[in-house]
């Protein structure tokens, strides 16, 4: 266990460093920021020496290496923006995402695995055919077009719910929430919806394809023919089974979360890291740019991390693999 814990670990480091390095060379293609700070009308002395200030005429590499030593401290630089700490502004924006996130990913978790164990089991019933065909939608139709549905139907038709922003929230120490107020949880319904819905109908899909493949196995069989009840045959035996090839693909799923809220947050003006990051692009604010990518490369790598230990817990057979390498 050890042994494979320092693998990954080791690979977890690499891929962040090249993630970094890919992040902060590609931005140096898309404009130079001096031009939207200073504007047309500045001088080559202002140009100069804002420059200098930002440390844009030292070699690429020298940048590179400070840009890493100083993420390693939590210190992104300053937004060419807004002129302040990037760190400070990346804090402001991130609860309104993490709490869209887990919203999200709470409603792809449970929703998904509730009707894909469902539509396995009722494989042959009108309501599961229903689902799956309904299903279709989540998996076909882009997340901006969902939520501009969803916006027409519930906001504009109906008037039932907000169409941008986030609502009333409510600072509880450096945290601001809008869970404790009603219009921010009014607020936080459409936008959960259209993050988690292509998640929710993967999970359910996948669930229902891999339940389907358990319940063909003998030893199901097996415990049929004890008189075990189809509720212990489900939810005990196969349900158990159909989680462990599962666990990796949600894993990674509740990561494309926070990646892809990028979109939702731009269609509902949802004030997280991910229109932040869409603003940083329009003005050429490299540090915000590199902080976001780089942010959403450790979260992944983190959540890809979890997901091999606890594949590795619940897979006796790459126990075995371990073993087996470590004796030869």
């Amino acid at each position: 266990m050890l042994a494979y814990t320092v693998k990954r670990l080791f690979q977890a480091v690499v891929v962040l460093l090249v993630v970094g390095l890919v992040a902060f060379s590609m931005f140096r293609f898309i404009g130079d920021p001096i031009d939207n700070m200073l504007g047309q009308e500045a001088t080559q002395e202002d140009i100069t020496r804002l420059r200098t200030q930002l440390g844009l005429d030292q070699p690429f590499p020298v940048q590179y290496v400070k840009f890493i030593g100083n993420s390693l401290r939590g210190d992104f630089g300053v937004s060419y923006r807004q002129g302040r700490p990037v760190a400070e502004i990346i804090a402001e924006r991130a609860p309104a995402t993490l709490e869209l996130a887990a919203v999200s990913g709470l409603f792809a978790i449970s929703i998904g695995i509730a009707l894909g164990v469902f539509t396995a089991i009722r494989r042959k019933g009108l309501g599961a055919n229903i689902v799956m065909a309904l299903s279709l939608i989540g998996v076909s139709l882009p997340t901006f077009l969902i939520g501009i549905l969803l916006i027409y139907i519930f906001s504009v038709e109906l008037g039932w719910l907000p169409s941008f922003g986030r609502g009333e929230t409510v600072k509880v120490g450096d945290w601001t929430t809008g869970f404790l107020t009603e219009s921010g949880l009014k607020a936080l319904i459409l936008p959960a919806i259209t993050l988690g819905l292509y998640q929710m109908t993967l999970i359910m899909r996948l669930v229902r394809s891999e339940m389907l493949e358990v319940l063909r196995q003998d030893y199901i069989r097996f415990a049929r023919a004890r008189g075990l009840s189809d509720k212990v045959v489900h939810f005990r035996h196969a349900l158990k089974n159909t989680l462990v090839p599962v666990i990796t693909v949600t894993g990674l799923q509740l990561g494309s979360i926070i990646a892809f809220a990028i979109i939702t947050e731009t269609v509902f003006q949802w004030p997280g890291i991910g229109l932040l990051f869409i603003n940083a692009i329009q003005f050429v604010d490299i540090p915000v740019m590199a902080a976001y990518l780089l942010l959403i490369s450790v979260m992944f790598v983190a959540i890809n991390f979890v997901v091999d230990l606890l594949y590795f817990a619940v897979d006796p057979r790459l126990r075995d693999d371990a073993v087996t390498a470590g004796g030869s």
